[in-house]
Parts: structure tokens; C-alpha cells; sequence
């Protein structure tokens, strides 16, 4: 099982609705975790714009990065723009992606856009390891 780490800059929005939604839509392909360069909390608009579509993020935290390793996981993904300003070996993953997402916490009618940009992105995602397991276990069919 893949761990996945989503980034944000303060780990209140944007990517704690990627946790969400991978945990609810990866449960059997990742491990996931969420954090920021900041910790700060997880946004109430964030929570209800998730509600929305059934998922309970209300137990999810905010958590600074500087709380994890970057050994400890395989996939790292920025939704912020913030890659450029992740400590390198973050970048170094198996997989990195910068998703640069618009920030609703600015905006906050934009929560909804927002939040279904995320889960066509996050099933783009789990689909790619789908696929990259398929590819590996075809040419190497006893693992």
C-alpha cells in the first residue's frame, strides 16, 4: 500500500479535502495523511462543503509538516503551488505533483468548484496507481 501525503500551506482546506476524499475513494490502494508548511485548523466551510457529497473530514487535524518524514511516504502532492517551497527531498517522492488549486479560503463560494476539482483529480491519481500496479504485476507476474 502506497503512503500518500497531501500539502498545503496551512493544512486547513484544500488539503485535508484531498485526504478525504482519497481515504474515502483510495481505502484499499493508500494510506493518507495531510499537512501544511502551517498548521492552523480544518476550515468549517470545508467540512460542510464535504458533507455535501457524504464524507465526514469533522475528525481530521491540521498538522505541520515539519511533523513528518519525507522517507515515510511514496507520493507527495502540493495543492497549493507550495512545491517550490517544500524542503527538496519532499520533491524527491516516487511520485510529486503540484496541483496548483485556487484557495477557497479566500473565496469562499468557490468551496464547491474547488472541492470537485479535487476529487477528479484524486481519482486521476488512485486510477495512475491502478494502472502502474497493473503494469508491474503483467511483467512481473509473481511480484
Amino acid at each position: 500500500m502506497k503512503k500518500l501525503m497531501f500539502v498545503c500551506k496551512k493544512n486547513s482546506a484544500r488539503s485535508q479535502m484531498a485526504e478525504g476524499f482519497a481515504k474515502t475513494l483510495g481505502a484499499d490502494k493508500v494510506e493518507v495523511t495531510s499537512s501544511g508548511l502551517e498548521a492552523s485548523q480544518v476550515r468549517p466551510e470545508a467540512i460542510a462543503a464535504m458533507a455535501e457529497v457524504g464524507i465526514d473530514i469533522r475528525d481530521q487535524t491540521s498538522d505541520p509538516l515539519s511533523d513528518f518524514s519525507p522517507e515515510e511516504f511514496d507520493i507527495v502532492i502540493s495543492l497549493c503551488g507550495c512545491g517550490i517551497n517544500l524542503p527538496e527531498a519532499w520533491v524527491l517522492r516516487e511520485i510529486f505533483e503540484d496541483w496548483q488549486l485556487e484557495d477557497p479560503a479566500e473565496q469562499p463560494e468557490i468551496f464547491p468548484r474547488v472541492r470537485d476539482e479535487i476529487k477528479v483529480r484524486v481519482e486521476v491519481l488512485l486510477s495512475s496507481l491502478d494502472s502502474a500496479t497493473a503494469e508491474r504485476t503483467a511483467v512481473h507476474p509473481y511480484g
